[in-house]
């Protein structure tokens, strides 16, 4: 059967590709949407199994688990809307980023031995200090639009990266200048225009619009392995990025894209891309077959199937309860 999982619209994309998952999600809503309380906005096609509701109608209705996807969700939301009996079912905790404070000696907030704290890169469960939760990796998993496919017609790379102009040297905005003095390269994003890119691409556009360009150039020096490259490696565009977090174990010198942690060399990789767009189709093809051996959408929906499973037996055998 499948299960009720109460959880919060924090990653829009993610939200998307969790519903994949064979169980009934149910995400809150306050007026206005706020941040974490949107609901089924935006323009993503949404499936049935994702379900809307009035937060303030939350403490009446039965949920077989919950999931957090923030601090904000595990630090205010929980003693916003639950009630106490609610806090206490199945806890489940997605965390999306590596830690920031210390990257080797960050204790997780969670901390608790009742609650999945579950990772989406191996690079960020080697890096948090879990504590007492127990923990697991759900790699990413994605889908293209039907009918989308590279051509890499245009002598252009492109990076897709939300709110570079406030966020900084973490998403790697000094790189991305550099590179652009030297590279004719565009960037979309929130917020882009700001840093005289593109602006942002509706979700159901985006991946035909940047199946045309050369390359994808993922400048980002410390977040989580981004969902954009893994859409680009599946549509078949080669991957030029800095060599760090789980980027290494993602994109292969030569075969998929070329990774480094010296900006020049990354320079000199896409000016050979611009020049033999040959060798562009050639690490098109290897980019396309890793990412669907390891961003496969099924196999993502049944590591979802498994930890949220896993929760809700973990619990019943701990509570007595069926």
């Amino acid at each position: 059967m499948p299960c009720r999982v109460l959880t919060w619209h924090v990653h829009g994309n993610y939200l998307y590709y969790l519903c994949s998952a064979p169980h009934t999600f149910f995400v809150p809503t306050k007026p206005g949407r706020p941040e974490g309380y949107g609901g089924r906005k935006g323009h993503l096609p949404w499936p049935r199994n994702l379900e809307e509701f009035p937060a303030d109608a939350a403490k009446d209705m039965d949920f077989d688990c919950i999931l957090y996807q923030s601090g904000t969700n595990w630090d205010v939301d929980q003693y916003d809307i639950l009630s106490a009996e609610q806090r206490s079912l199945p806890r489940i905790y997605v965390e999306h980023d590596p830690p920031r404070q210390s990257p080797t000696d960050t204790r997780h907030p969670v901390d608790d031995p009742a609650t999945l704290l579950v990772h989406v890169t191996p690079f960020n469960d080697l890096m948090w200090d879990s504590g007492a939760s127990p923990t697991r990796v759900v790699d990413h998993g994605v889908k293209i639009t039907p009918g989308v496919a590279y051509s890499g017609e245009l002598d252009r790379g492109i990076a897709v990266v939300n709110g570079m102009a406030w966020r900084g040297r973490r998403v790697g905005r000094d790189v991305f200048e550099r590179v652009r003095e030297h590279i004719p390269i565009d960037l979309v994003g929130m917020g882009s225009e700001e840093m005289g890119g593109l602006g942002e691409i509706p979700n159901h556009e985006l991946h035909a619009f940047i199946s045309r360009y050369r390359f994808f150039f993922n400048p980002i020096r410390y977040t989580s392995l981004g969902l954009a490259v893994c859409e680009a490696m599946s549509i078949g565009l080669p991957v030029v990025g800095l060599a760090t977090t789980e980027m290494p174990t993602t994109v292969q010198n030569g075969i998929s894209g070329y990774i480094d942690t010296d900006v020049a060399k990354l320079i000199e990789h896409m000016r050979r891309l611009l020049d033999d767009k040959g060798e562009a189709q050639r690490l098109s093809a290897g980019a396309s077959r890793y990412a669907q051996k390891r961003f496969d959408i099924s196999r993502f929906a049944a590591d979802w199937d498994r930890a949220i499973r896993h929760a809700v037996e973990a619990f019943a055998s701990q509570t007595g309860s069926s």
